[in-house]
């Protein structure tokens, strides 16, 4: 890998050439954040729905030299037997990998027909304390077989699973990733996501560089990214600002969704092809956008492979 320092951005010498260049990126605009262990950008290839589809995404990594630090599912632990997460969870610890799953029903899924309202009501949240005891019925279940991330989408199955870790109910060590379906949109709200016990908070993808700034003001918080957004959060495709997202945004998980595809959550059999295949293309796009990376003298700084804990963050008091 080249010294990140040494980074050029897209185009510059040519614009420079023709009289075009932009001013240098000032300093005060850069995290001044990095991963425990080092590094300030991680790897996650997402909408992983299953067994098959890890089988694809490892090869495929393999395959195309992409390195990965975070694989994650969204449809949820309730979609997937006990054999089929025992199979994701040897897989990806057999190479190091830390495998994330989506936790429980959600507001898109049951009878609320708020969430088909121009308002879209409460999203994707957890309606009522049947909701939140699946999430932590989901939670229990798949740290007992081994899982040691669960990705949630609500404050306050967050805040449960956060204290259920302090008490010792799901084991210490458990990571707790936040949805960018409910990703906040300013510093504040960043703030108070990391003290109700996120680990990794995924921001929405329309953010703006100086709103990333604005956010490494107040936390420390590992914060996740799509550089290629899934069309129902907008289609982005950002891969030339990657390095600058990274100089903005560290500590910075690069997620490699797939646009101009239909959604495939709750994943079933009957969504197996289009499942693999965009499984394959997500690793492709990483590929792509570490290359592009590596052209720009930007791919220094990646935390070692295997890495995967948050390091130090700021809570509110768990309550007795």
């Amino acid at each position: 890998m080249t010294d990140a320092s040494a980074a050029r951005r897209p185009g510059e010498p040519a614009l420079a050439a023709l009289g075009l260049g932009a001013p240098a990126p000032s300093p005060a605009d850069a995290s001044p954040h990095s991963f425990p262990g080092g590094g300030r950008w991680r790897t996650e290839i997402p909408s992983c729905e299953g067994p098959e589809a890890l089988a694809v995404v490892l090869k495929e990594a393999s395959r195309l030299d992409v390195p990965i630090h975070r694989i994650s599912q969204g449809s949820g632990v309730w979609m997937l037997t006990d054999a089929e997460i025992t199979e994701m969870v040897e897989a990806t610890g057999e190479r190091d990998i830390e495998l994330c799953l989506f936790t429980g029903p959600r507001g898109t899924w049951d009878i609320g027909g708020s969430t088909r309202t121009d308002s879209r009501g409460a999203g994707l949240r957890a309606r009522g304390h049947d909701s939140v005891a699946g999430c932590v019925e989901d939670a229990v279940r798949a740290t007992e077989l081994g899982v040691k991330c669960l990705l949630v989408a609500d404050e306050g199955v967050l805040w449960t699973l956060h204290r259920a870790r302090a008490a010792g109910i799901i084991p210490a060590d458990t990571t707790l990733k936040v949805s960018a379906l409910i990703g906040p949109v300013n510093p504040a709200a960043y703030a108070v996501y990391e003290q109700l016990g996120a680990d990794s908070i995924n921001v929405p993808s329309d953010l703006t560089l100086d709103h990333l700034t604005e956010i490494r003001r107040v936390s420390a918080a590992p914060m996740d990214m799509y550089i290629e957004a899934p069309d129902d959060l907008g289609g982005y495709v950002r891969m030339y600002e990657v390095a600058e997202l990274i100089r903005r945004g560290a500590p910075l998980y690069l997620k490699f969704g797939l646009s101009k595809t239909p959604g495939i959550y709750p994943y079933g059999h009957h969504l197996r092809e289009l499942t693999l295949s965009t499984a394959k293309e997500r690793v492709r796009r990483g590929r792509l956008a570490l290359d592009l990376l590596a052209r720009h003298g930007a791919d220094g700084d990646m935390a070692p492979l295997g890495t995967r804990l948050p390091g130090e963050l700021r809570r509110f008091g768990t309550p007795s």
